[in-house]
C-alpha cells in the first residue's frame, strides 16, 4: 500500500508509537510521520506508507494551524501541562485587553529558543535524552514565522490563572509552548500551554483525518484502502480538556 494516511493522533501517545500502530495494522513496514507531535497533544498526523515516503519531506515543510489554550500564572519546566512548576502567581490583574495587546510582537518572523524537553538535536543528541540525563546545554535560537494568532475564547479572568483559547497558523519548527511560555513573559506573569490541537499540516486538515480506532477496524476487515475520504468532528477531541482544571499550587 503506496500513499499518504491522514491519523488523527490521539493525546498519550509519541508520533513514533502512532507510525509502529500503523505499520502493525497495514502491514506495511515502510511507514514514517511527517513531522513530530507532541505526546499530550492531539491531531493531524501525516504518515506515509510505501513509496510515499519519499514525499515526507515535502509534506513536512508545509505550514501548520493549532488550537492552543494558554493558561497565565505558572510557568512549567516543559511549558506544557507535562512540566513540573517553575513559578506560580496570580495573574488576575492581567486583563483581555493586555492580552490582546502583545499579540502583535509575536506576529510574522520571530526567535524562538526551543525547550529542554523536545526532540530537536544538540550536540548529536536529542534534547530531552540530555534532560533526562542531568545534562543543560546551550540552545540555539531559531527563526520561526507566526502567520497568524487570533483569539477564540477566554475564561476564568477574576481567578488567579486566565486561560485563553486560540488559533494559530506557523511555520514548520515552531514550538506552540515556547510561544505561550513567551507570551507569558511578556505579561509578566509567566504561562504554559494548557491544550493542544493541530487541525492542519499543509493540505491535511481535520476533516480527513482517521481515527486509530477506525483504522484498526478496516484492517480487520482488509478494508484500509477505502480510507481515501474519512471524516471526523473536529469538536469531539475538544471536550476532553474543558474538563481538565489548571495545575494547582502544590
Amino acid at each position: 500500500m503506496d500513499g499518504i494516511l491522514n491519523v488523527l493522533k490521539p493525546p498519550g501517545m509519541t508520533s513514533h508509537d502512532v507510525v509502529a500502530f500503523v505499520r502493525r495494522v497495514t502491514g506495511n513496514k515502510k511507514c514514517g510521520h511527517t513531522g513530530t507531535l507532541d505526546p499530550g497533544a492531539a491531531g493531524v498526523l501525516p504518515v506515509c506508507l510505501g513509496k510515499a515516503t519519499k514525499l515526507a519531506r515535502f509534506v513536512t515543510e508545509g505550514d501548520k494551524t493549532y488550537r492552543g489554550e494558554i493558561t497565565l500564572g505558572i510557568a512549567t519546566s516543559t511549558q506544557d501541562a507535562f512540566g513540573d512548576i517553575l513559578a506560580y502567581q496570580d495573574a488576575s490583574r492581567v486583563t483581555l485587553e493586555q492580552f490582546k495587546e502583545v499579540i502583535p510582537s509575536f506576529l510574522g518572523s520571530i526567535e524562538q529558543v526551543p525547550p529542554m524537553a523536545s526532540a530537536i538535536k544538540v550536540q548529536g543528541q536529542r534534547l530531552y535524552e540530555l534532560e533526562r540525563q542531568g545534562k543543560t546545554v546551550e540552545v540555539p535560537t531559531r527563526v520561526v514565522t507566526i502567520y497568524d494568532l487570533k483569539i477564540i475564547d477566554s475564561w476564568d479572568w477574576q481567578t488567579p490563572h486566565p486561560r485563553i483559547l486560540f488559533d494559530c497558523t506557523c511555520s514548520k519548527g515552531t514550538y506552540v509552548r515556547t510561544l505561550c511560555s513567551d507570551i507569558g513573559q511578556a505579561l509578566g506573569c509567566g504561562a504554559y500551554m494548557s491544550f493542544l490541537l493541530r487541525s492542519r499540516v499543509g493540505a491535511f486538515g481535520l476533516e480527513s483525518t482517521v481515527t486509530l480506532e477506525t483504522l484498526a477496524k478496516l484492517a480487520r476487515k482488509n478494508n484500509v484502502r477505502k480510507l481515501p475520504y474519512p471524516w471526523y468532528r473536529q469538536y469531539s477531541i475538544c471536550r476532553w480538556w474543558r474538563s481538565f482544571p489548571p495545575l494547582k499550587n502544590p
